[in-house]
């Protein structure tokens, strides 16, 4: 017989399928264990060995878990909605429909492209996936159930004294008992009290604007990051650097009517719950500072010649009369009513320039520094002093109130701002408020032994006494309280792109109404253009059949709109974090077409126990899931304030880039130890042009590129030309990707899984290097020959020595203590060392290879159900009990003794552990080694330390 993995492993693969082997059950009377990896976007590049990573660590996990006794629900679908099907589906003329599900299932896409298809490639790979509970978030049937949770969204408020979200329902019914004087909700900032009498008398409209104040989904005008080249909202995680993560597009700020979520509200319980679950604790701190709770005051700073005042938050009220100037953003809603006409153009000019630059640019920017005078002043609230008002882009308008009291005395950003306009018109000197402190060059952040100064009837307390006795003074006089903010906000919902969940909403009169819940799904309708209207409206603006029809309740003609029975549908679509919030629980219980998944499959599944992902996902993903999970919870559907118990984070397979070196200027390539000092421009080339000694395949090069043909080479001495060689991301553009497919068809799946999992730790960064694979390879096929040479089984009923029992046991603890500690890698290296000592110790008994076959089913799954199976036995290794670890084969019952003559070691004698003194020492004086080292000669002393050594002296 002969290792042939490819065989091997079709031939498992096909029989998990039809027998459904790894199918999890909803009603097991095994304990559950869910293990989650983070779904894919199906994009048309597929996977490359870089993507695996995290799904092979979670099938180890769950391989083990099932051979543990445990009914393990490991599912896997496609995270399909999103811009990069959208851009592909404009550059290549193709429905992003077709080549998403091309890209999930293979094919060939418009362009004659063969698509190996992302569910082709995981089934390669023998993953353990529930595949009967594929979800795919672009699907209709998916969809309906997020278009669900958005009008439950909509249909809730979040009620303070209650911590919770509630139905929309209960605030109408105290709004028409006592008005809303009382209500302690989180809402927008603006609102203004009504009696019971008076909501009872306003109109159905004006009652529906006011609820729109206080509902968990909202519309509202608000700061975006506009991108013109998308056409689109982009979040703040889709910029980088000041440009579109896709595609390098410049993004502006801009004001625009879009649906928010109102994540604010949960942002305490957002905190807290950081304490209940096992994250690592860098995504914990990412989430604390995202969400960034700050404990101070409102200050109201009135405006001179004005009815109107700028609200501040602020974490030093007790710095309030070192107040030197005020800042606005420049977004500001008073900044366009305050500027005085002189300053008018200066100011219109700097707000240009302000929205070009993304929030994020900004607030890394802490080096440049830039603002403009309105020309107006506040007035401070105790001293009536005025306080000029600047507007700087280190403000931002959507973090606190969008405006800052400016105290250089006691901030570092302030004191530069102060300085680098200092003794311009509307910049005043430097007002210092502490006691014996020098601020000459630099300001003092500091709360420790700090004396208050030159502010009034604050003078001589300190920070905790100053800052307790101002907000009193400020509750006093009306112009300020005590709060605890939050620097998380409200995240924008709506994106102006085609291929995204259509929201469930029509418009009567300007106001968004929500389609019953039993009409959905709204289907995202054919568009012939996937770019936004003539006019500017979102793609959907160039859908025909694109409005609702409230008598018939269906999708009908856009012609038909008559504002009466028929009105105009939402044109934005939902972003792509609406279908990933709560796709695990649609796992649960994939098919129910009634609700997003059954009581009965949420309360026996509950959250997930394991998850695997990446940890850029921190301040997106992450957050979004645990602030849906809780909603869902206040509302019932949900069992668990958390979703995720358990999160690791993968690190990245980086990518081993070629390099070749161009001569400047010239079409010539020179090799890389021929370049001497020369100027050359160094170019990636692909991986595959290159062997493993480093040399390129100089004619496949040549075919790389038109302008490569006619390229001419200086190579080393012996003609060979030998590339460069750099660990980078791996990445297409960087021609560095290995692909699954080609490993497993050249040394097989398992060989890639034990590979990747041998690479490093699970959490750490490392490269790819295909050159180690054939060790691996190597390994697998000495496992083998344990089991079977060229003519067939070679395995015996032999009773196994205590060095077989004792390398098995050992292998048996190292693997199930690695597992459940995440250390993969070291799992691989044990098995390589019991296969070598098996091997040594010409073992083939199956008292030991059977049970080795399981403790190596997790990381190579089909050479061990081929092993297995050769052994006589019936059904999938995958649920066969986890070997039984018995600690006697692990005692040393013997030792190794170095035996010394005055400190010099001569031989080695193995004895007994149990033996006395006396008894060691009889054994060793009359060893023919002894006898002929002495020389006749009596030792002078015998040292004997039992199972250490042996020293005879003298």
């Amino acid at each position: 017989m002969k290792y042939n993995p490819n065989e091997i492993e079709a031939k498992w693969q096909k029989y998990w399928a039809d027998n459904k082997t790894f199918a999890a059950k909803n009603d097991s009377d095994k304990p559950k264990h869910y293990v989650l990896d983070m779904f894919p976007y199906p994009s048309g590049a597929g996977l490359h060995v870089g993507h695996p990573l995290g799904y092979i660590a979670s099938d180890v996990y769950s391989r083990y878990k099932r051979h543990q006794g445990f009914n393990v629900l490991h599912p896997m679908g496609y995270d399909s909605f999103g811009l990069p099907a959208e851009q592909y589906a404009i550059q290549t003329g193709q429905r992003p429909e077709d080549t998403t599900r091309v890209n999930i299932d293979g094919g060939v896409d418009k362009e004659g492209k063969v698509i190996a298809g992302y569910r082709k490639q995981l089934d390669k790979i023998g993953f353990s996936f529930d595949w009967g509970r594929e979800v795919r978030t672009s699907n209709p049937d998916y969809y309906k159930h997020t278009q669900w949770i958005f009008i439950q969204l909509f249909n809730s408020w979040y009620n303070k004294n209650t911590d919770k979200a509630e139905d929309i329902s209960t605030l109408i019914s105290i709004f028409s008992a006592e008005g809303n004087a009382n209500v302690n909700a989180v809402c927008d900032d603006n609102i203004e009290l009504f009696s019971a009498d008076e909501w009872n008398a306003f109109a159905k409209e004006q009652q529906e604007k006011i609820l729109l104040q206080y509902r968990l989904t909202y519309l509202a005008e608000t700061e975006v990051n506009w991108c013109p080249g998308l056409g689109t909202v982009l979040a703040n995680d889709e910029i980088v650097n000041g440009v579109s993560e896709r595609g390098g597009y410049p993004v502006i700020r801009k004001k625009m009517t879009q649906w928010s979520m109102r994540i604010s509200a949960y942002a305490e319980r957002l905190l807290q719950g950081l304490n209940d679950i096992d994250w690592s604790e860098s995504i914990k701190e990412s989430q604390r500072n995202w969400i960034g709770k700050s404990v101070g005051a409102m200050v109201d700073f009135r405006l001179q010649n004005s009815e109107s005042s700028i609200s501040v938050f602020t974490t030093r009220p007790d710095t309030i009369f070192g107040v030197t100037f005020m800042t606005l953003a420049p977004e500001h809603e008073l900044v366009a009513q305050i500027t005085t006409p002189e300053q008018k153009a200066e100011v219109e000019a700097y707000i240009e320039k302000t929205a070009k630059r993304s929030e994020r640019e900004r607030m890394a920017d802490v080096k440049t520094i830039s603002g403009v005078f309105t020309g107006a002043f506040a007035e401070h609230p105790f001293t009536k002093e005025p306080i000029p008002v600047w507007i700087g882009d280190y403000v931002l308008a959507g973090y606190g109130t969008g405006a800052v009291m400016a105290v250089p005395c006691g901030d570092e950003r302030d004191y530069a701002f102060a300085n680098f306009f200092k003794g311009q018109k509307g910049m005043p000197e430097i007002k210092n408020i502490f006691a014996n402190v020098d601020i000459s060059k630099e300001a003092y952040g500091s709360k420790d032994n700090l004396e208050i100064a030159n502010s009034d009837f604050l003078n001589g307390l300190n920070y905790k006494e100053a800052t307790k006795k101002i907000i009193s003074a400020l509750e006093e006089i009306g112009q300020g309280k005590g709060k605890i903010n939050y620097r998380l906000r409200d995240a924008v919902f709506s994106r102006q792109r085609y291929w995204g969940e259509p929201f469930p909403v029509y418009y009567v009169n300007g106001l968004p109404q929500m389609i019953d819940a039993q009409h959905l799904p709204i289907i995202l309708p054919e568009v012939e253009k996937y770019l936004p209207t003539e006019d500017g409206l979102p793609p959907l603006g160039n859908a025909t059949v694109w409005a609702w029809d409230s008598v018939n309740n269906k999708v009908v003609e856009t012609s038909l709109v008559d504002n009466a029975t028929i009105f105009p549908l939402e044109l934005n679509t939902m972003p792509g974090w609406a279908g990933s919030s709560w796709y695990w629980m649609r796992y649960m219980d994939a098919h129910n077409e009634n609700e997003f998944a059954s009581k009965e499959a949420l309360a026996y599944w509950e959250s997930v126990d394991l998850y695997i992902g990446g940890s850029e996902h921190a301040t997106g993903h992450l957050l979004y899931s645990r602030f849906w999970n809780k909603f869902l919870k206040d509302k019932g559907f949900a069992p668990t304030e958390e979703p995720f118990k358990k999160l690791i984070n993968q690190g990245m397979i980086l990518g081993m880039s070629a390099f070749v070196y161009r001569l400047e200027g010239t079409n010539t390539f020179v090799s890389k130890n021929k370049i001497n000092g020369q100027n050359v421009q160094p170019i990636h080339t692909d991986v595959s042009f290159v062997n493993a000694s480093e040399e390129l395949d100089i004619e496949k090069f040549k075919q790389f590129r038109e302008d490569y043909k006619d390229a001419e080479f200086i190579c080393e001495d012996n003609g060979k030309y030998i590339v460069g060689r750099e660990v980078e991301k791996m990445s297409k553009s960087k021609y560095n990707v290995v692909t699954p497919d080609d490993i497993c068809n050249e040394y097989g799946a398992d060989t890639l899984r034990l590979y990747e999992m041998f690479l490093g730790p699970l959490e750490q960064a490392k490269p790819w290097n295909t050159a180690g694979i054939s060790g691996v390879f190597g390994f697998l096929k000495k496992l083998c020959r344990l089991y079977f040479d060229e003519n067939g089984l070679i395995v015996t009923s032999d009773e196994p020595t205590k060095d077989n029992l004792k390398s098995l046991h050992k292998t048996i603890k190292k693997v199930a203590e690695d597992i459940e500690n995440f250390s993969f890698n070291t799992s691989v290296s044990q098995f390589m060392i019991c296969v070598n000592e098996l091997s040594t110790q010409n073992c083939h008994s199956r008292a030991i290879l059977e049970p080795l076959a399981i403790v190596i089913s997790p990381y190579a799954p089909h050479i061990a159900e081929e092993l297995w199976s050769l052994l006589g036995n019936s059904g999938s290794i995958a649920t066969v009990a986890f070997p039984a670890l018995d600690e006697k084969h692990l005692v040393e019952s013997d030792k190794e003794y170095p035996v010394s003559f005055n400190g010099k070691m001569r031989f080695t004698i193995n004895l007994p552990l149990d033996l006395t003194k006396e008894q060691i020492e009889e054994i060793v004086m009359k060893d023919e080694r002894t006898i002929k080292q002495l020389d006749g000669k009596t030792p002078n002393k015998v040292i004997i330390v039992p199972g250490k050594i042996i020293n005879l002296v003298g």
